[in-house]
Formats: structure tokens, C-alpha cells, sequence
């Protein structure tokens, strides 16, 4: 019986690897691909989530290995040394954010994150959503569409929206929108989808970092809940609340969450 055929590596171009913006967005198309390529093999549940998780970190983990070898990298789905507390730079990814939505085909509300942090920041980051055929960047002119809501929107998720996040939301008289993945839901700010994503309740800096690279390149207000600066390359890795919204709403966000807390 032959063996099943190992896909072959994606090669980047000359100009994307002299460019960490550029080659972040490859990195995250490139696990894309990958991941559709899975969908398509017909597994489902369970064996389907797994199988997507693994075939997205060994890609880019083989990626990052080649192209950037002297990088730490701070992963979802590989251990951590925490060698990278000591590095200069350190690629902070989640291979495949939003594995049940994943695990839903057609659902599209599933993505990579790949973004870089040096010097004490998120230096350039991307967002790939696969099933859109779309992803967000840093690096290049990147700007939010005009609002063209009367009333705010406020990305939730779908299965287990914060109580109060729906608070927050009858004090601003905003509306709910349900959806996937945390990354899907700050690009959903980027795209002019929601007008803010308000969480807390537990996540990890792989779930926040390549979306707030993004977020903030195109000019929205990023922040814990509290109002304090969102903080990468910890050797805790929990980052549990954050916020993500358009800068005329983060006053009365994070003056809200002042004044109820989130319990």
C-alpha cells in the first residue's frame, strides 16, 4: 500500500522574507490553505478539530523554523520553554483559532493568527480568514470603513455571551452579534461587521496578539478592560479581558466596566 504524500512546503518570495509584515500574512495564508485542505478530507467532530490543529502548527512551525531560525516562538499548540522570555523576538501564533467553527463546515468565523513581538510590543501581525479568502495586516495602509450603524454593535460570542457584556450593551444602547473565533471577532471591528468586542473571562496572549497588531494599525482603541495597555511575551501567558472597538466608544466602555466590574 503506498503512503499517503506529505504536502508540499509553500516557498516565500525574496520580498516577503525581507519584510515581517508580509511574511507574517504569508505564514497565516499559508496555514489556511493548509486548513482547507483538511476540511476537504472529510473528517468530522472531533478527529476534524484535531487533525486541523496539528496539520496548522507543524506547517507553520516548519515555516518559522526555516525562515526566521533565531526566533522564539510562543504557540497554542507546542509546550513552552519560555525560552522566548529571553529572546529579542518571539512570533506569538494560534494555528487555528475558532476549532469548533472549524469543525462546522461552511462556517467561515474561524482563523490563523501570526503576529510578532520585539522590543516590548507587538511589532507586525496578520489575521487570516480562510473561508472568507481574506486576510487583515499590518504593515501597509490599513484603515476602518466609515460606521454605518446608527446604533453600536457589539461582537459576542455565539454560544456564551457575558452577562455583563449584554449590561454594557442596553447601557449603550448597542446590539448583540453573535460569531466565532476571537480573532474573527476584532477583525469584525476592522471591518465595520461590529463597532466593539468587549471580553473577559479567560484567554491567552495567541488568541489576542496578531488581531490587536491588526486592530490597532487600523486605528481602534485596544486595551485590557480596565483601560490598562495589553501586555505580550509574559511568562504568564493569560491575558483573560480585553477591549477592541472604535476610539469614540472606549470611554464609555472602559468607564462602564469601572463602574460594574465584569462578575
Amino acid at each position: 500500500m503506498t503512503e499517503p504524500t506529505s504536502p508540499s512546503l509553500p516557498e516565500p518570495t525574496a520580498e516577503v522574507l525581507a519584510d515581517d509584515h508580509a511574511l507574517a500574512a504569508w505564514l497565516a495564508e499559508a496555514a489556511g490553505d493548509r486548513l482547507l485542505a483538511v476540511r476537504r478530507e472529510g473528517l468530522e467532530g472531533r478527529e476534524l478539530k484535531d487533525a486541523g490543529d496539528a496539520a496548522a502548527q507543524a506547517l507553520l512551525a516548519e515555516l518559522l523554523g526555516r525562515h526566521r531560525p533565531d526566533d522564539a516562538v510562543l504557540s497554542e499548540e507546542a509546550a513552552d520553554d519560555h525560552v522566548r522570555l529571553e529572546a529579542d523576538r518571539v512570533w506569538i501564533i494560534d494555528p487555528l483559532d475558532g476549532t469548533r467553527e472549524f469543525s462546522e463546515p461552511p462556517r467561515d468565523d474561524w482563523a490563523v493568527h501570526v503576529a510578532l513581538w520585539s522590543g516590548g510590543d507587538l511589532v507586525a501581525g496578520a489575521v487570516a480568514q480562510p473561508a472568507l479568502g481574506e486576510t487583515f495586516r499590518t504593515g501597509h495602509d490599513l484603515t476602518v470603513p466609515p460606521r454605518t450603524s446608527d446604533r453600536p454593535r457589539i461582537a459576542v460570542s455565539r454560544t456564551r455571551p457575558p452577562a455583563f457584556v449584554r449590561a454594557l450593551a442596553e447601557e449603550l444602547d448597542a446590539e448583540l452579534v453573535p460569531m466565532g473565533s476571537a480573532g474573527v471577532k476584532m477583525m469584525s471591528v476592522v471591518r465595520d461587521v461590529t463597532d466593539a468586542y468587549v471580553h473577559a473571562g479567560g484567554q491567552y496572549e495567541w488568541d489576542s496578539a496578531a488581531p490587536v497588531a491588526v486592530a490597532r494599525a487600523a486605528g481602534l482603541f485596544t486595551s485590557r478592560v480596565d483601560g490598562s495597555p495589553l501586555v505580550y511575551n509574559q511568562a504568564d501567558v493569560s491575558l483573560p479581558d480585553l477591549i477592541v472597538c472604535r476610539p469614540e466608544l472606549s470611554e464609555a466602555i472602559v468607564e462602564f466596566v469601572r463602574r460594574h466590574g465584569t462578575d
